[in-house]
């Protein structure tokens, strides 16, 4: 007969570390894009039920969970400067239009000064602190083509900007009035827009499935950093699989975590083996306060997280 401890159902948070132990041990370590290196592997899934207002938030380290929110609301207002970001206190974008104003004018501008000059300049903030159609631009403003008429049916032209394909939009109508649609997602991998883009999106297609009265979502992450990006990319599937299903009338199921290249960087040595040392405990709560009349129409104040009492924060670098 099995021991109370053998069981005892798992923590939601083990399979995440058990991921991180997993690829700290066998990794494959190569040079990567950023120069700083990683241990990496190809392919990795996780399942969070969010029933009874469960959130899948680490325990292990604090998560930020506003700043998250507040990064998923501003993709849902197709914003692509992170001024928006900045206002609010939310730096997670800065790093990539600041390495790119310090190569181009040889400035050894601080992030604070360059924050300030974004918040206090317009000339600026659209010089310097757009990051191109990042995810944001592609989910509610995807480009339309339009045939040229003088130049005949073959030849095409994009739509002005504001007059795209609203993925996000077009998703809610589908789950409400065809919840048997196996096309209900949206994706942010336009590959004629890449180029443009200061970073290529990483948590790159959801798709949804409803079933029982309830919604449950998948997403595939195409690159994964785990220490710093995947505690986010969670608590973002969860927040909007929840913001979908209220405005769809459906209990939230379960929500699936797809990476491809899994990794960790090679100078987190120190925070992964702190981490993996720590126990997780705990069931955190997300809450949504109010209903409103669109998914586009959410505000911070909407979403309150209870019952959350992490261990200490483990900073971690960023690799641009």
């Amino acid at each position: 007969m099995p021991s109370v401890k053998e069981s005892r159902v798992p923590h939601y948070e083990q399979q995440y570390l058990d991921l991180m132990a997993r690829i700290w041990r066998e990794g494959h370590e190569r040079v990567d894009r950023t120069g700083v290196g990683t241990r990496s592997i190809m392919g990795a899934t996780m399942r969070f039920d969010l029933a009874d207002d469960a959130v899948p938030l680490l325990t292990t380290k604090r998560v930020y969970w506003k700043a998250a929110a507040r990064e998923m609301l501003w993709f849902l207002s197709g914003e692509t400067n992170i001024r928006p970001l900045v206002a609010q206190g939310v730096h997670i974008w800065t790093d990539w239009p600041l390495d790119s104003y310090r190569r181009a004018t040889g400035e050894a501008i601080s992030m604070e000064d360059f924050e300030a000059c974004i918040l206090a300049d317009d000339d600026f903030a659209a010089r310097w602190g757009d990051l191109g159609p990042v995810y944001g631009r592609q989910w509610v403003d995807w480009p339309r083509y339009e045939a040229v008429p003088e130049a005949g049916e073959r030849l095409y032209r994009r739509s002005a900007r504001g007059e795209g394909h609203n993925q996000i939009a077009g998703l809610v109508e589908a789950i409400r009035t065809n919840p048997g649609s196996r096309r209900l997602l949206f994706t942010g991998w336009n590959v004629d827009e890449l180029a443009g883009m200061a970073l290529p999106p990483c948590h790159m297609t959801y798709q949804f499935h409803v079933a029982g009265g309830c919604l449950s979502a998948l997403l595939f992450q195409r690159s994964a950093d785990v220490v710093l990006g995947v505690p986010f990319n969670i608590f973002g599937l969860a927040l909007i699989t929840r913001m979908l299903a209220q405005q769809c009338d459906l209990e939230p199921g379960e929500i699936i975590w797809n990476g491809g290249d899994v990794h960790l960087y090679m100078n987190h040595a120190a925070l992964i083996e702190e981490q993996l040392r720590r126990e997780p405990a705990g069931a955190p709560l997300l809450r949504l306060v109010r209903r409103p009349a669109t998914i586009f129409d959410y505000a911070i104040e909407d979403f309150v997280v209870e019952d959350y009492h992490p261990q200490a924060h483990i900073s971690a670098p960023v690799a641009v």
